[in-house]
């Protein structure tokens, strides 16, 4: 068991979530995060077996602290859509939502 405990205390067991990483692009002298925009700091989004989602956010900035929060499902499904992953909406329980980001 690898327990994560959110801001207000709650916890969740990270070895049972399902976990998606950020993606990133070369900008020809670093990667950077689709997520955040920058090369220092990064984002990894779970779903809980309970279905809730949370989004943990960490740099690389010496004396920067780690955070996980919960996030709605909307939020969640412009993570997975942004970072490329959106063709998981499915497994990740957000078909409906990914969609709704559609423009037509």
């Amino acid at each position: 068991m690898r327990r994560i405990t959110l801001a207000d205390g709650r916890w969740f067991d990270a070895s049972k979530a399902k976990r998606w990483e950020e993606d990133t692009r070369w900008d020809g002298h670093n990667h950077v995060s689709l997520a955040t925009g920058s090369q220092w700091d990064h984002e990894r989004l779970y779903r809980t077996p309970g279905g809730i989602y949370v989004l943990h956010h960490w740099s690389q900035w010496q004396g920067s602290t780690e955070t996980y929060e919960e996030v709605t499902r909307e939020a969640a499904a412009r993570w997975l859509s942004v970072n490329g992953h959106a063709d998981e909406a499915d497994e990740a329980g957000l078909s409906d939502a990914v969609g709704a980001l559609e423009i037509k």
